[in-house]
C-alpha cells in the first residue's frame, strides 16, 4: 500500500490530485505542518526536512513533488499521465514538471511575501518573466504540454489556482481562466478536493 503524507491546501495538493488521477488505492496520511511547535521530529524520518508531500511505497520513500511525478508515472504507467522515455514529448513534460518546483512556486511565494530582489541573484528569475513564460505556453495548448492532460498539469494548475484564488497573488487572466476551467472540471480533481476538506478540519488553518 502507498503512503501519502500531505498537508490539505499546501504544495501537496498536486499530488493528491495525481493519486486520484492514477486510480490506485494510497493510505492518505495527513501532517499538519502548521501546528504549534511544528512536525514532530518523528517524521524527519521520511521526509528530512519535514515538508510535504512525500510518499513510501512499499518502502521506497520519495520525497520533493518533482520526484513524486516522475517516480508515480513511471511505476503506473497505465494511467497515460506523463510521455514514456523516447516519446517527442517527454523533454516538455521534465521541463515542465521540474519548472513548477524550481521557477513557479518560489516566484509565487517571493511576490506573495513582497520580497524586493534582483533576479540575477536569485536562480529562479523573475515573476514578471514567470508570468509571461506560463501564459505564453497556456495560451497555446489546451493543456501545460500539448492537447493532453498530463501529471504536469496536476502540479501547475494546483499551484495557479492557489496563487489566484487562495495567495491572491495572481491576477486571474483570460488564459488562466480557461486553463484552470478544463483541469478543475475533472472528477479527479473535485474527489482530491473533497478528501482535502475533509482532512482540513483536523489540522491548523492557515494564516497568511
Amino acid at each position: 500500500m502507498l503512503k501519502f503524507y500531505f498537508t490539505p491546501f499546501s504544495r501537496s495538493t498536486g499530488v493528491h490530485w495525481l493519486l486520484e488521477e492514477l486510480g490506485i488505492p494510497y493510505e492518505p496520511v495527513v501532517i499538519d505542518i502548521r501546528q504549534p511547535g511544528g512536525v514532530p521530529e518523528s517524521y524527519r524520518a521520511i521526509q528530512p526536512n519535514k515538508k510535504v508531500p512525500a510518499i513510501d511505497h512499499d518502502g521506497t520513500v520519495v520525497t520533493e513533488r518533482a520526484a513524486i511525478c516522475q517516480y508515480l508515472t513511471e511505476v503506473f504507467p497505465q494511467a497515460g499521465l506523463a510521455p514514456l522515455p523516447g516519446d517527442a514529448k517527454r523533454s516538455a513534460f521534465l521541463t515542465w514538471i521540474v519548472y513548477c518546483d524550481s521557477v513557479f512556486d518560489p516566484c509565487l511565494a517571493a511576490h506573495a511575501q513582497n520580497i524586493d530582489y534582483r533576479r540575477s541573484a536569485f536562480s529562479f528569475g523573475s515573476f514578471d518573466d514567470m508570468m509571461a513564460n506560463l501564459d505564453k505556453q497556456l495560451a497555446r495548448h489546451p493543456f501545460a504540454i500539448g492537447d493532453t492532460f498530463s501529471a504536469v498539469d496536476t502540479q501547475l494548475a494546483s499551484g495557479i489556482h492557489f496563487g489566484i484564488n487562495i495567495l491572491k497573488a495572481m491576477p486571474a487572466t483570460p488564459v488562466f481562466e480557461a486553463y484552470l476551467g478544463r483541469c478543475m472540471a475533472r472528477p479527479a480533481f473535485q474527489r482530491a478536493m473533497e478528501r482535502e476538506g475533509a482532512a482540513a478540519k483536523d489540522v491548523t488553518p492557515m494564516s497568511f
